[in-house]
């Protein structure tokens, strides 16, 4: 199979301010990929990615290539047009541009703050005109979510939405199964605080990352992106490389469940005025069956336009099986219908 070239191109932006945090401004940092000539396609769709805790944008990327593989000979309103991927702002480039800042932002970066972020990105000059379909991996998914709160639900500038693994869960079903999920958050917090961060090189780095659990399950070309973009130089003395995203900052980031609530209230809403597709990996559930079930559970106004298991990815299903999670992505695509007269409303 002979995959397209990606053309790729990096971006900056200003993240809004977030009332009562002072200071300077975060960044946000995004990367926007095409291949040939189709950015021509204004009938196309544009797809925008946001990541998991601990991870960046690069890591989308071999599930960008096989989707604009899989969809460049269909119908011209089911290709893609073009790809934006964006870091939050205490993961990969942003983590680097807003390392002064964050030194003095203990309290991590909120889901919060990455949604307006994209929102205002979602509401600028560079998507006039474009069909819009965000797509979010585990926490990513609540951000892409919480980007609706940024319009009215009569006035949603996307076609469609595809959760990933989404770890939104409403409050209720979160506290009746308190035990649980603390264990599960006790026992994330505690195994990034004491990970591995620190390499020789970039190529050290890889090798011991594919040796050991979980990166020897990821693709390798997950590995790879994760050396190539995921790390930047240390300071000499010592040298070598390091982490981008400092384990403090990735940590705080779990227990910051407000915000994958409302998510969960909010696609209550989203649902009823645009398909939301849920995608899961087929083994070892990070999240849990009931939380699963809830998100798709029509009694309590969630309604899921679809409902697909990648099969042999667990909870990383975007680094472990980034091709048949493309798969699952583009026939969530393919059932997006086209009415040319309608362009987005921004």
């Amino acid at each position: 199979m002979h995959l397209p070239a990606l053309q790729i191109k990096p971006f900056v932006f200003d993240s809004p301010p977030r009332k009562g945090i002072s200071g300077a401004g975060l960044k946000l940092t995004a990367k926007r990929y095409t291949v040939r000539n189709s950015a021509d396609n204004v009938d196309g769709l544009t797809l925008l990615f946001a990541h998991c805790i601990g991870s960046h944008k690069e890591q989308w990327e071999p599930t960008i290539q096989r989707i604009f593989h899989d969809q460049q000979s269909k119908d011209t309103h089911l290709r893609i047009r073009e790809a934006w991927s964006f870091d939050w702002q205490n993961h990969g480039d942003a983590a680097v541009l807003n390392q002064d800042v964050l030194k003095s932002r203990p309290e991590g970066v909120s889901v919060y703050e990455w949604a307006p972020a994209i929102a205002v990105f979602v509401r600028s000059p560079y998507m006039k005109g474009h069909r819009i379909v965000p797509l979010g991996h585990s926490a990513g998914a609540g951000a892409m979510m919480l980007t609706t709160k940024e319009f009215p639900v009569s006035e949603l500038p996307y076609v469609s939405l595809i959760l990933v693994e989404p770890t939104m869960v409403s409050k209720e079903l979160y506290e009746a199964h308190i035990d649980d999920r603390n264990a599960t958050m006790d026992f994330t917090v505690g195994a990034t605080t004491v990970r591995r961060d620190a390499w020789p090189s970039r190529e050290e780095a890889f090798k011991w990352l594919s040796k050991r659990f979980p990166w020897q399950v990821w693709d390798p070309r997950v590995v790879r992106l994760l050396t190539e973009y995921g790390l930047q130089d240390a300071p000499s003395p010592p040298g070598g490389v390091i982490l981008k995203c400092d384990r403090r900052q990735e940590a705080i980031s779990y227990p910051d469940i407000e915000g994958h609530f409302e998510a969960t209230t909010q696609m209550g809403y989203v649902c009823h005025a645009l398909p939301i597709h849920i995608i899961w990996g087929s083994q070892e559930h990070f999240v849990p069956d009931y939380i699963q079930d809830s998100l798709s559970d029509v009694s309590q106004g969630r309604v899921a336009a679809s409902v697909a298991r990648v099969d042999g990815a667990a909870h990383m299903v975007v680094q472990e099986k980034p091709e048949r999670l493309a798969q699952s992505i583009c026939d969530a695509l393919d059932s997006i219908r086209f009415y040319p007269s309608t362009r987005s409303r921004l």
